[in-house]
């Protein structure tokens, strides 16, 4: 398939074992260590074994640990114990302050003078004095996590201090004044944990969108990550292209010989096969998981007076919108973020679409069909006792059908269609006919018909955002498709290397994008982004 490469020196199979490489590779000192060459061609096919063996570990947990290490997480005076209030600013029932670093003991020493440290991750009750002049601060119960086995995997230590400001306040002086002390710095726990292998930066990233969790999906998705799901798939896919790059390195530094099994580099290919697939359907499917965490698109449109400011009062359960029996009340974009059915959503409610009257209509109808065409779900509303005029019959020829026309070929944008003022129906106008479009019967005065609404909004939202509670873990930001894309690319200049040096150096730079996804070789600004969104305390 390949044609087979010199052995000039380049890096190879026992780079990737860490062995220097002179030569014909590692082939000669292993030989020296047999005695002969009496093992044959067996002999050799042991040898690769042991190889893949140590290739293999090389690329499991412990490479996890250095790789975090060696990736310069630490902010700086990083070697200093630092501490902060980690529950809610204001009055609470219960504070948690923390602290951690080697002071951290001596800081618990200082405080609960002349006790001795608690026993490890046992809460204890202990009087809290100030240092500077012994004055009672507060009873509190206080937990000593020695490290490793702590959040950080540095000493530390918790004080559950009465929520009161002044508590807090002076529990806070207090650590201040005990040497080696400061205060921590946005997202700096959560940091040092991810420096000392607790947590890869995909759990951190899981970590904070659960801090930041407004929804019972946002909250399902944020934990899966946190448990580490992405993770586990962006490691197992880097030890399958760990495995690949052994195979073409054995072939590169071997291959000559005929000592190797059959088939090397046909199974190589094979399980890069594999790889592309299942990156190219994580990719596709990668705006679900953006949607659900910064929130779906939801837009709804219709000709004037359908009643769309009234469904959106309803839906926000607040008078977001005037809502008025005058035609084109609404002229510009009002948009409020709203919980649906446990999904984030952005709802905008928006000018009804006819031929404005004035310039000020105009220009609100020309908003509205902008926002139309970035919405994610589409909400279109009728009058369900006016569905035979002109304007219901133009919106649903213009807007309706081909929005609809485009979901059935798999768009991105979704559309459902709601009948609203169905109270009327009875006695100002028949029915729906046959002919009309699927739709759901809607009356935003008496609530008939919101149950259904909502239940229709649950599943076009997990069709748009993703079920968090089932299938695989999804790529909620933009640095995880990046990476995920980078690698896929480099599996296709992969395919089309005909040279084995080159082929081994698509599949270095492929891995090297899942290193990077789950915290291996991250530049400072990369983390520094990540974690000035945390809270200080976390």
């Amino acid at each position: 398939m390949y044609p087979k490469a010199p052995n000039d020196g380049r890096e190879s199979l026992s780079t990737l074992l860490g062995v220097p490489r002179s030569g014909r590779g590692v082939l000669p000192r292993l030989e020296a260590t047999q005695a002969g060459r009496a093992g044959g061609v067996a002999s050799c096919k042991s040898m690769w074994r042991g190889l893949w063996t140590l290739a293999a570990q090389a690329a499991r947990g412990p490479r996890r640990l250095c790789t975090r290490r060696s990736s310069g997480a630490l902010a700086p005076g990083s070697g200093a114990t630092i501490f902060a209030l980690s529950s809610g600013q204001g009055r609470c029932g219960v504070a948690v302050i923390r602290t951690s670093g080697p002071a951290s003991s001596q800081a618990l020493r200082i405080l609960t003078a002349p006790r001795d440290l608690p026993p490890a991750r046992h809460a204890s009750l202990r009087l809290l004095s100030d240092p500077r002049s012994g004055e009672p601060l507060d009873r509190a119960l206080v937990l000593w996590f020695p490290g490793p086995k702590s959040f950080t995997g540095e000493d530390c230590v918790e004080f559950h201090v009465h929520g009161g400001p002044a508590v807090v306040s002076g529990v806070l002086q207090a650590l201040g004044s005990v040497p080696g002390l400061r205060p921590a710095e946005a997202g700096e726990f959560t940091r040092r944990a991810f420096a000392h292998g607790k947590l890869n930066l995909t759990e951190v990233e899981g970590l904070a969108d659960l801090i930041h969790a407004e929804t019972e999906a946002q909250r399902r998705q944020a934990l899966r990550q946190l448990d580490g799901e992405l993770g586990h798939l962006c490691r197992g896919w880097a030890e399958t292209l760990t495995k690949a790059l052994a195979h073409v390195e054995a072939y590169i530094d071997f291959g000559e010989d005929d000592n190797l099994e059959e088939g090397v580099l046909e199974q190589a290919d094979i399980e890069v096969r594999a790889l592309q697939v299942a990156l190219g359907a994580h990719l596709r499917d990668a705006r679900r998981g953006q949607r659900l965490r910064s929130g779906a698109h939801v837009v709804v449109t219709g000709p004037p007076n359908a009643g769309k400011s009234s469904l959106v009062n309803l839906l926000s359960r607040k008078p977001v919108s005037i809502v008025s029996p005058e035609p084109g009340t609404t002229r510009d974009v009002l948009e409020t973020p709203v919980d649906l059915a446990g999904f984030p959503v952005l709802l905008s409610d928006t000018a009804g679409l006819r031929e404005g009257v004035g310039p000020v209509e105009q220009e609100g109808v020309r908003r509205a069909r902008e926002r139309l065409e970035q919405a994610d779900l589409i909400l279109a509303m009728l009058d369900a006792s006016d569905l035979a005029s002109p304007s219901s019959c133009n919106f649903l020829a213009t807007v309706v059908a081909s929005v609809g026309a485009q979901s059935h070929s798999d768009s991105s944008q979704r559309l459902l269609l709601v009948l609203n003022k169905s109270d009327l129906l009875s006695t100002e106008g028949p029915g729906p006919g046959p002919d009309m479009p699927p739709h759901l019967l809607l009356s935003c005065v008496t609530g008939e018909g919101l149950d259904g609404l909502l239940e229709a909004l649950r599943e076009e939202l997990a069709a748009v955002c993703g079920d968090p509670s089932t299938g695989p873990p999804l790529l909620t930001r933009a640095r995880h498709q990046h990476h995920l894309q980078g690698c896929l690319d480099a599996l296709g200049h992969y395919k089309q290397s005909k040279d084995l040096a080159l082929a081994a150096e698509a599949l270095r730079v492929a891995r090297g994008h899942l290193t990077r996804l789950t915290g291996g070789g991250g530049t400072e600004e990369i983390l520094d982004i990540i974690f000035r969104d945390f809270c200080v305390g976390k």
